[in-house]
């Protein structure tokens, strides 16, 4: 077991150059005194003390620099996440290290299990439509703690339910995430943290940001890091009783305003329009209840994903005989589509048209695609005309071979196949 968990540890003193020391030195130094004021006012969306978010603060560094995989991810409390405690807490710092306990422990589970790719399901207009709801939701929370305005109705506040992973975005320093090793540096992380009275945490956009922009040069900066939120522990507790809830409101409004980003909509609308049909659905819903939002937004993903695998795109040619060119795989959801298109195309004209099926994309078959085959081979043969598959890979023509298809004829390129068609058709 300790092996298998040591293999999970990125970091090591051996590897690491004395030339690094004094940009992480920096780096850490400047995080942390981020760090600092966002742990406070994170705490307050929580509903908790405000030491709480300090107690949440600095235990990720220490963490994250031996199992983390990008050098400019920092851990502690995030916005969203302290929205998400604010709903289901009710303000019980008891029930919060809890909250942590058990997140870390479910984040570990999925690491454990390499589950990771699940993640993956989630995209990007989901992702966006989600933080961009729950940033104005959290910015427009604030509102009465800058004016100065009480017992105003939490009704607003959305009945978060956020996944217990979400990496900033670090595609621009040229290395590879894994998904895997996050969940189980953000895992124990909470895990640990719940035995110091944390609350749950996970990546943060803003400080990460500062990280990358200060030079950092590995995660040790988070050592850095996790000393400063320490002292501040140590030393300036008594202070922070006097801080005014109007300048921890003000934080926490600069923090969630970029995450509000118009320009992805534009970019939407440029690229592909339909991707703005997943961000919407998850930006709206999220007004209602999030959890609608996020499900809605996956649930549209997964609907729009699936509609491509049961719609594959299937060009169709004249040769004198029909040459039909399949542009991605066959799987069962696709197998009706198939037979609609050469039914019409083929079976149903007059006379009846041989087919030469151009299978060079294709690279999977399952059960249900295979069925479907026989019983249009049999209906070609009854009609008097030919079926002939072109272009198999190794891999299908095996599986085609294993289910003894009556009459199953293959070439290796398209024109071989014309060829024997246009004879028979003489």
């Amino acid at each position: 077991m300790n092996s298998f968990v040591c293999s999970f540890c990125i970091f090591s003193t051996s590897r690491y150059r004395l030339s690094w020391l004094q940009m992480d030195l920096i780096a850490g130094l400047t995080v942390g005194l981020t760090t600092v004021p966002q742990a406070l006012a994170y705490a307050e969306v929580a509903g908790l003390p405000v030491q709480y978010g300090l107690y949440s603060a600095f235990m990720g560094g220490f963490i994250y620099t031996v199992l983390g995989t990008s050098k400019d991810v920092t851990l502690g409390p995030t916005a969203i996440m302290s929205l998400l405690c604010a709903s289901y807490v009710g303000g019980d710092p008891v029930r919060a290290v809890l909250l942590s306990l058990l997140c870390g422990t479910i984040q570990t589970a999925m690491a454990l299990l390499r589950l990771g790719f699940l993640l993956d399901f989630i995209s990007f207009p989901v992702i966006k439509g989600f933080t961009c709801a729950a940033a104005v939701t959290i910015g427009f929370g604030q509102v009465k703690n800058v004016l100065g305005l009480k017992d105003i109705p939490h009704e607003f506040f959305l009945q978060v339910y956020y996944t217990f992973y979400r990496i900033p975005e670090t595609s621009q320093n040229d290395y590879r995430i894994d998904a895997n090793q996050e969940l189980f540096a953000i895992g124990l992380t909470n895990i640990m943290g719940s035995f110091v009275s944390a609350y749950p945490v996970t990546g943060s956009f803003g400080r990460t940001a500062v990280n990358s922009q200060t030079g950092v040069c590995t995660p040790a900066g988070g050592i850095v890091t996790g000393v400063v939120v320490l002292l501040s522990l140590a030393f300036l507790m008594p202070a922070f009783y006097y801080i005014p809830k109007a300048s921890l409101a003000a934080v926490i409004i600069c923090a969630v305003a970029p995450m509000v980003d118009y320009r992805v909509v534009i970019q939407f609308w440029r690229i592909r329009k339909l991707d703005l049909v997943p961000f919407l659905t998850t930006f709206l819903l999220s007004f209602w209840e999030v959890q609608y939002g996020i499900v809605g937004g996956v649930v549209v993903s997964g609907l729009m994903l699936l509609y491509n695998v049961a719609r594959p795109s299937i060009k169709v040619s004249d040769h004198g005989v029909l040459v039909m060119e399949l542009d991605s795989g066959l799987s069962f959801p696709s197998t009706e589509y198939l037979n609609t298109v050469i039914y019409t195309q083929a079976l149903r004209a007059s006379p009846p048209r041989s087919v030469v099926l151009n299978c060079h994309h294709v690279n999977t078959v399952d059960y249900t695609v295979v069925n479907e085959l026989r019983d249009l081979l049999r209906q070609f043969k009854l009609r008097g005309v030919g079926l002939i598959f072109s272009g198999l890979q190794y891999s299908v023509l095996e599986v085609l071979l294993a289910a003894d298809l009556p009459d199953l004829r293959h070439t290796t390129s398209v024109e071989a196949a014309l060829t024997i068609l246009s004879g028979n058709t003489q």
